[in-house]
């Protein structure tokens, strides 16, 4: 007999489904955003499991970044795909994500760092990316809180931005809803049982799904599911910490997402205030307390390339998980070992901005037609020898 769950938010199911053709393990903005593609095509009987809320897991930002402004070209092409889609958020799926166009501004301290960004900006600029290389005086022209004098130069491309992660969680599970698909929150897996090169069922705390097919987006958990069914996911989980300075009768200047690629100091306009951080060293776990050591290193990168934003006046901040793999680079695909196993996970960070193309993507791989992209570049072989390890310049 299906537990019944009282109390539930309306949009989630009270009864789990002793069937279904996809489960989806894990509601964040993968999870949801591959439920609606998949739901948009016609694929019906589509269950998603989230051990806890919607969005609380990688997706939990209070600002995400959106962007093509990458060197890897596969990269670029997810980028570039889901900023299509978040533009046209609000016409498709009738939603205010908080859509912003401010730009992304990358600093370089020594020419080494040139010289990628520049191989980078190349790229993006062949695959149809407004982005250009600028001096550090424009940079600072661009971002009047920054140094000019401690920079080499920059890579900047205007048309990144922002949006709001639990608005665009939000919207794809209610369109998903509305177009039949069971959410189930509070609901953990426990098991995936499968017989040779065949899924059988998922179970949960709440009992078995019969599925011949499961897609795996469950992020920095992603490697325990995987092992259920002998798939490796190198993902491994790493608490990343941001500040938020106090809000301010005056804005701060309107800046872009600014990002030192020498120290991993970052920092953009959150409200009147800004958010602030850096790649802090961090061992892995799960652990998700917010704490302030990190600001030592913070305050010595900015000494030098924003002084007005060393001992930022925080009035709190937030701990999160990044899902990292290997080469800091996506997992995409189908489990060569498992035909059904698909997985979309180890975003190493950039997770938000690529949702909506790789929701779309798995949905064209389950449905077994050709897609805007192959896959295979992001394929989890790549880390068995059968592939090559991926490059990424513009993430840190």
């Amino acid at each position: 007999m299906v537990n019944q769950i009282v109390g539930l938010d309306p949009a989630y199911a009270a009864a789990q489904p002793d069937a279904a053709d996809v489960v989806i393990i894990g509601g964040g903005i993968m999870g949801v955003s591959t439920a609606w593609h998949l739901a948009a095509q016609g694929v019906l009987n589509i269950v998603v499991v989230e051990r806890a809320e919607l969005g609380s897991g990688s997706s939990a930002k209070p600002l995400g970044g959106v962007r093509a402004n990458f060197s890897d070209p596969g990269n670029i092409v997810l980028g570039q795909r889901s900023l299509e889609s978040f533009r046209k958020f609000s016409e498709r799926l009738g939603a205010d994500i908080g859509f912003q166009q401010v730009g992304y501004l990358f600093l370089c301290r020594s020419e080494a760092e040139v010289a990628d960004l520049v191989a980078a900006t190349e790229i993006q600029n062949a695959m149809g990316v407004n982005s250009r290389m600028v001096s550090p005086a424009e940079a600072a022209g661009i971002n009047p809180l920054l140094d000019p004098a401690a920079l080499v130069g920059a890579s900047f491309s205007p048309g990144d931005g922002f949006a709001d992660p639990s608005a665009v969680v939000a919207a794809y599970a209610a369109a998903a809803v509305d177009l039949g698909v069971t959410i189930l929150n509070r609901t953990q897996v426990l098991d995936i049982q499968r017989t040779g090169e065949a899924i059988e069922s998922v179970t949960t705390n709440r009992g078995t799904i019969r599925t011949s097919a499961v897609v795996c987006c469950a992020g920095a958990w992603s490697a325990k599911i995987g092992a259920m069914v002998g798939v490796d996911l190198p993902v491994t989980p790493v608490r990343r910490l941001i500040g938020l300075t106090r809000q301010r009768p005056r804005p701060y200047p309107k800046v872009p997402f600014t990002l030192d690629l020498s120290t991993t100091f970052y920092f953009h306009n959150y409200r009147n205030g800004l958010l602030v951080g850096i790649s802090h060293e961090q061992e892995p776990g799960f652990a998700r307390e917010f704490t302030y050591d990190w600001l030592t290193e913070f305050n010595a990168a900015a000494a030098i390339c924003a002084p007005d934003l060393e001992h930022p006046d925080l009035e709190g901040g937030w701990a999160g998980l990044y899902e990292n793999t290997p080469d800091h680079n996506a997992l995409i695909g189908e489990a060569g070992e498992l035909p059904g196993f698909f997985y979309a996970t180890g975003f190493s960070g950039h997770g938000f901005l690529q949702g909506p193309a790789v929701g779309e993507l798995v949905a064209d791989l389950y449905l077994g037609r050709p897609s805007f992209m192959d896959p295979t570049h992001f394929s989890a072989a790549r880390f068995s020898g059968t592939a090559p390890v991926l490059r990424e310049v513009n993430i840190i």
